[in-house]
């Protein structure tokens, strides 16, 4: 007679609860850099790459310049998060992504320091810091998301809940609701960003820090799985 198969210790990266923590730090993000650094997007780069070219068009530089780094920064994060899963991945105390988010603290409790005069290289490394966690943080209970955008959630979301109208299957009904939750917290972040930039002011960011820390703690725990074989390591 065989056993049940015994739960897994997985790793928190792509735990729901982590994400959590990740989507508020996103959207507070993208709300910080636009609403107390110049209207620059932190994360939607297809909005900086639209602002961009209407600067470009009119031969204005110092404009075309305030959105040409950002963008240029989010591709560096990219590669740095890149190189970072190679040059960490088989550590044993830290997961990898716990040395992408403790990077993103870092540069974002800096970034707090940075006076007005500093809107250009502190939107860069906002920037920065947003695509090491979009590559690094990919899934959430095995689904594919991201952590400081919405318009994949949205889409992923819908296309969901439309599977669960023919199929009635409640896990598919489940992952919509996991990815309209996303857009929720991400909102939420984004809405504390706005009430708190009146009070103060560039060192908003540093909320986005905690709570980036608070998915860091959570890192260091297990989650459990019902899997027959040990999660493949990503």
């Amino acid at each position: 007679m065989s056993l049940p198969p015994r739960p897994r210790r997985g790793q928190m990266s792509e735990a729901f609860s982590a994400a959590v923590f990740l989507s508020v730090s996103g959207g507070l993000q993208d709300a910080y850099t636009y609403l107390a650094r110049g209207e620059v997007f932190a994360n939607a780069q297809t909005g900086n790459i639209v602002l961009l070219s209407q600067h470009l068009f009119r031969w204005d530089l110092p404009g075309t310049l305030r959105y040409f780094f950002p963008l240029a920064s989010f591709a560096l994060g990219v590669a740095a998060a890149e190189g970072i899963r190679c040059r960490c991945r088989d550590m044993v105390r830290f997961h990898w992504r716990q040395w992408v988010l403790l990077a993103e603290i870092l540069l974002l409790l800096l970034v707090g320091f940075f006076p007005a005069s500093m809107n250009l290289p502190a939107n860069a490394i906002v920037s920065f810091s947003c695509a090491m966690q979009v590559q690094a943080f990919r899934k959430v209970d095995g689904c594919a998301f991201a952590s400081t955008m919405c318009i994949g959630n949205l889409r992923s979301g819908v296309e969901a809940f439309c599977a669960y109208r023919r199929t009635t299957n409640r896990e598919i009904l489940q992952k919509a609701g996991r990815y309209f939750s996303m857009i929720v917290l991400f909102a939420l972040g984004a809405g504390l960003g706005g009430v708190c930039i009146p009070l103060l002011g560039k060192r908003t960011i540093w909320l986005s820090a905690l709570f980036l820390t608070g998915s860091f703690g959570l890192m260091f725990l297990r989650e459990e799985r019902e899997d027959s074989q040990t999660a493949e390591i990503s």
